[in-house]
């Protein structure tokens, strides 16, 4: 957002009739929205969406809901007929990305991510998807199809199916030529994340005078595992949930003498250690402020 400061005349001051000679025009402060990050975060990754279903899926892929999420250790993830909506009861597939790891990433390999989750999506509408999280051979060759190599460790060599996967690039492959083709129509992903989960190799692009902070110096980077891409498991067929009022799921104890109080679950037998005859607590009710045995 920037301030811009605009000379406006004051509608009585149209005219010079009765306006003090040498008398200037009021000058207002005018806050003009420049940017806006959330509108522009959605519009980079539709447009790399509806970029590579041209290019790289012939453009049969049906739409989706991209989201945003902070998933631990996952680049990104699929999930089918995860939304609908309201009025209608249309159902939409999701693609989740992770934020948190466009700064550390190259566009490149974020993009990757995309396409890979694309994958997922074009094998549940015209495949044979395995079960739960199980990236199978019908998909691994899908992958390949667009330049992107499965691989458990994300180098080649690794395991090109299982429950857990991500990939890596094909040198000079279609997916490595595309992007290059959009990036340079100057699409990038604008806003990254100041505090990413792992220490980059290089420093993050900040303005000047920005920095990240040090909340993460004293982090562990040997407890990080590389992210994964993940399918997430079919959610069950649609059903709208109503609100319930909310019951009182623990019980309040009170022992009879020195009215020490725990909460547990019902029909406990405690006894009391702070007594010398350790006498069993009773169930209290609380009511009207006051606590009353029951």
């Amino acid at each position: 957002m920037e301030a811009r400061r605009v000379e406006m005349q004051s509608s009585s001051m149209h005219s010079t009739r009765g306006r003090p000679e040498g008398s200037r025009p009021i000058t207002y402060l005018v806050m003009i929205m420049s940017k806006a990050p959330t509108r522009d975060t959605y519009l980079e990754l539709q447009s790399a969406y509806d970029f590579f279903n041209n290019t790289l899926f012939e453009n049969r892929l049906p739409p989706c809901l991209i989201t945003l999420q902070r998933e631990k250790h996952t680049y990104g993830y699929f999930s089918s007929n995860r939304f609908v909506e309201r009025s209608a009861g249309d159902f939409t597939d999701e693609i989740a990305m992770n934020p948190s790891y466009f700064g550390i990433r190259t566009i490149e390999e974020s993009l990757s991510t995309l396409v890979h989750e694309m994958t997922h999506l074009e094998q549940q509408h015209f495949g044979k998807p395995g079960r739960g999280r199980y990236h199978n051979k019908e998909w691994g060759k899908l992958m390949l199809r667009v330049g992107l190599h499965p691989s458990n460790t994300g180098k080649p060599g690794g395991k090109m199916t299982g429950d857990q996967m991500t990939h890596y690039i094909i040198s000079g492959g279609v997916f490595e030529k595309a992007c290059a083709e959009l990036i340079t129509t100057n699409f990038t992903l604008s806003w990254i994340d100041r505090f990413p989960p792992i220490r980059p190799s290089a420093p993050l692009l900040m303005p000047k005078g920005i920095n990240g902070g040090d909340e993460d110096e004293d982090e562990d980077e040997d407890d990080y595992t590389s992210g994964y891409s993940t399918l997430s498991p079919e959610p069950p067929a649609f059903t709208l949930v109503f609100p319930v009022d909310g019951k009182e799921t623990r019980t309040k104890y009170v022992c009879p003498l020195c009215q020490t109080a725990v909460w547990g679950k019902k029909n406990l037998v405690l006894l009391c250690g702070s007594c010398e005859s350790k006498p069993s607590f009773v169930v209290s009710k609380k009511k009207s402020g006051i606590d009353q045995d029951i």
